[in-house]
């Protein structure tokens, strides 16, 4: 087991104000704070320093129902008082520096142009960013410091909630999956065009790249309660085409990125165009969902 320590800090006591984030014997620095915390924010010695930072905000036009901006600065409070006047959709800041105050102007501008691609390829935020600014030349040892570095920033940045640059691990047929991956699941309805893939990654419901799904969610519900939750699945789906994650071809919807939905009943409502069981319909050799979600629980003893 490679287990991980993450320190979180709640400076002022209350879940979702100002937090401070470490991993130990990591050289990082995070700091998590909401916009109406900036000047709070702006007090600590961790923004003074050379640094990247991550603004994000909510937009439900936006993939993933976020919007975020990544940079970098010398100091990265001075960016952070530009930004809270010529950037308005923001309402959380993540400023990542080093404890030992060694990055430098090259080593952040090689970070913020790494987390760019990573956050492009991730596909889980619209960014705001315009272009991705090229690495800088570094060291074959700097760079290897520096991909250490993003590595522990892919663990500790979802422990806030930040998934902008949270991947799926990649892996060949010939690995074995980790604890933490499912077996491939499929939901097939060939009447409708409906034939998809997913997996449960690190906890996460995610709808694979390439699934067919319907072109246009046609369900209503009765109840009230049935049509809320209708409504919710059809917005789901036309969010995901208007942002490009679903592409229509031939009367049948494509994903063109690997999705992560909140359970498997939303991620089968989305395919298939209908509310779903999805524990039961999301099959796999193994069996069902709700099969391999309940492996070993009824084991004797």
């Amino acid at each position: 087991m490679n287990g991980k320590q993450v320190k979180l800090f709640l400076v002022d006591g209350t879940p979702g104000g100002l937090t401070t984030a470490e991993i130990t014997n990591w050289t990082g620095s995070v700091v998590s704070a909401r916009r109406s915390d900036l000047a709070e924010l702006l007090s600590r010695e961790e923004v003074e320093r050379t640094g990247i930072y991550l603004l994000l905000g909510d937009d439900e036009d936006a993939i993933g129902d976020t919007r975020c901006y990544i940079g970098e600065a010398d100091t990265v409070a001075t960016r952070l008082r530009s930004h809270a006047k010529d950037k308005e959709f923001w309402n959380q800041a993540v400023v990542v520096t080093s404890k030992d105050t060694n990055l430098t102007k090259s080593h952040v501008r090689y970070l913020e142009s790494r987390l760019i691609e990573l956050a492009t390829k991730a596909g889980r935020v619209t960014l705001e960013n315009g272009t991705n600014p090229p690495r800088p030349n570094l060291p074959e040892a700097d760079v290897s410091d520096m991909e250490y570095f993003i590595g522990q920033l892919q663990i500790v940045l979802p422990v806030l909630g930040v998934n902008a640059i949270r991947m799926r691990a990649e892996r060949t047929n010939a690995v074995a999956p980790a604890a933490s991956e499912s077996p491939i699941f499929s939901l097939v309805m060939p009447k409708r065009g409906v034939d998809a893939r997913a997996q449960q990654v690190d906890g996460e419901f995610i709808m694979l790249e390439g699934s067919h799904v319907i072109a246009e969610w046609v369900g209503v519900g009765k109840a009230d309660t049935s049509r809320r939750a209708y409504d919710s699945y059809r917005a789901q789906h036309q969010g995901l085409i208007a942002d490009g994650s679903i592409i229509i071809e031939n009367g049948v919807g494509r994903t063109t990125r690997d999705i992560v939905f909140g359970s498997p009943s939303t991620a089968g409502a989305v395919a298939l165009g209908r509310s779903c069981n999805g524990r039961r319909e999301w099959v796999s050799p193994e069996g069902t969902f709700d099969q391999w979600e309940s492996r070993g629980v009824d084991d004797a003893t």
